[in-house]
């Protein structure tokens, strides 16, 4: 797993929305998102589901492709 690539895409699928509600809206705290998008951290399995959901995508296409 490429974390600056998953960083990427996840702020493209962020598009308009803030980073304070994507963290609100899945249930994590703005650090962790903010990590996630830097390319910092890598997310927990759960987290990366709760992620995929809520841009309606897969686990595989978010973070494994």
């Amino acid at each position: 797993m490429d974390r600056k690539a998953i960083g990427e895409r996840l702020r493209e699928l962020r598009g308009d929305r803030t980073l304070r509600q994507v963290a609100s809206d899945v249930g994590i705290s703005l650090a962790a998102i903010c990590m996630y998008e830097a390319g910092e951290r890598l997310p927990r399995p759960g987290v990366m589901v709760k992620l995929a959901n809520y841009y309606n995508t897969t686990v595989e296409a978010l973070f494994f492709a």
